[in-house]
């Protein structure tokens, strides 16, 4: 059997439908809103229109009946122009609508998922903690059950999408049997809407990066919600949110894809413009080599997120996969994006340049949704290092 590797029709319309959303309407606002540090709602609504935030949902709750690796594509296109966007929109489905998806009773998924799905509402997916980091297994937030309530206490650092005007809940991890002297860890999922009594949302971080996402710590004094907003199984919070990673990584891989895609697009057209010593800098031998191997880079790391969606759509284990996708994708985004700022020269490190952007976004790529130190740790675990 013959390996085919091109996009079927449905997916290649959805390709060139967000690419010229990205280039059409994404390109000329983005830099100002980068610049001002703003959320971009407009952008949101747009495209919750287009109905990508609910790309991999069934119709049934909203949604456009696609698949996973339809967001993705979806994901790629818009990091070739902007993170903060395509980040926004990751965070919105794979660890917003996502978990309410997969481990939601039927209550749970007709109650969020509609306003989800249609991009009216986002959720946010409150795993990382102070003092976790990579060890997100090491939860400290408890949530005890009162009667048929469960009373939160605690506090998430680094989560997207937690403080906008239209967040409309957080679904957090928390220990949730503490019995003094004992060994066992019960972590489960609970979903705590926003505006519940003792649920604050700190002030936005200052970052490097992602300027135009919205990210925020939570704290949690004496929350309460009602025990019915368990989300799935008790107990099993901590691998549920696991497999959610799992996913999540390839599409944190597409998202690098673009922004490495990103760097050479204007890297191609700035070294037909820029003149230096009588002639077009892509006419030196130097520049054409440099921005080949950023090309190489970008199709190794498309090459591997397909390989980890193909894996998934068929439901067999793709953990390593997605981990060999996620280190790749963020290894050619940080490497395209400072070749990409040296063949810029001055400009590069020019703000209204979209290469300064890039470097100052891909950064996070190595760290998100799992360190690059973790990658290799679950990829060495598939070869039963």
């Amino acid at each position: 059997m013959a390996v085919d590797l091109r996009l079927e029709e449905e997916h290649e319309a959805l390709r060139r439908t967000v690419e010229d959303f990205a280039q059409r309407e994404v390109a000329p606002v983005i830099g100002e809103l980068y610049e001002r540090e703003e959320f971009p709602y407009k952008l949101v609504a747009q495209m919750g229109e287009m109905g990508l935030f609910g790309l991999p949902f069934p119709e049934e709750y909203g949604g456009m009946g696609g698949d996973y690796f339809a967001l993705c594509l979806a994901l790629e296109e818009l990091a070739r122009v902007d993170s903060s966007v395509a980040i926004t929109l990751e965070a919105g489905v794979s660890l917003g609508a996502m978990p309410i998806y997969r481990f939601g009773n039927d209550k749970q998924k007709q109650q969020w998922l509609p306003s989800l799905c249609a991009g009216e509402a986002l959720g946010a997916f409150g795993l990382t903690e102070p003092d976790g980091g990579s060890d997100a297994g090491a939860t400290r937030t408890l949530a005890k059950l009162d009667g048929d309530e469960w009373v939160i206490n605690g506090s998430k650092s680094f989560i997207t999408n937690s403080g906008t005007d239209i967040t409309r809940l957080v679904t957090v991890t928390a220990v949730t049997d503490f019995e003094p002297g004992s060994k066992r860890r019960e972590i489960s999922a609970i979903i705590v809407p926003a505006g519940t009594p003792g649920f604050t949302v700190e002030k936005k971080y200052s970052k490097v990066g992602w300027n135009c996402s919205d990210t925020h710590g939570l704290a949690f004094n004496d929350v309460r919600v009602p025990a019915e907003n368990l989300l799935g199984e008790r107990g099993r919070g901590y691998a549920q949110f696991l497999s959610i990673l799992d996913e999540g990584r390839v599409a944190i891989a597409a998202i690098g894809t673009g922004l490495a895609q990103g760097c050479v697009d204007e890297c191609v057209r700035y070294a037909g413009e820029r003149v230096a010593f009588g002639k077009t800098i892509g006419t030196y031998q130097a520049i054409q080599f440099k921005i080949a191997e950023m090309q190489a880079r970008v199709y190794t790391s498309r090459l591997a997120y397909y390989a980890a969606a193909a894996k998934m759509l068929r439901g067999e284990s793709f953990k390593s996969e997605a981990a060999i996708a996620k280190l790749v994708s963020s290894n050619a985004a940080m490497d395209n994006a400072r070749d990409a700022t040296q063949i810029f020269g001055g400009y590069g490190f020019m703000n209204e340049y979209p290469v300064g952007r890039f470097y100052r976004d891909a950064k996070i790529l190595e760290i998100g949704e799992g360190t690059s130190e973790v990658q290799k740790m679950i990829i060495a675990r598939g070869l039963g290092l």
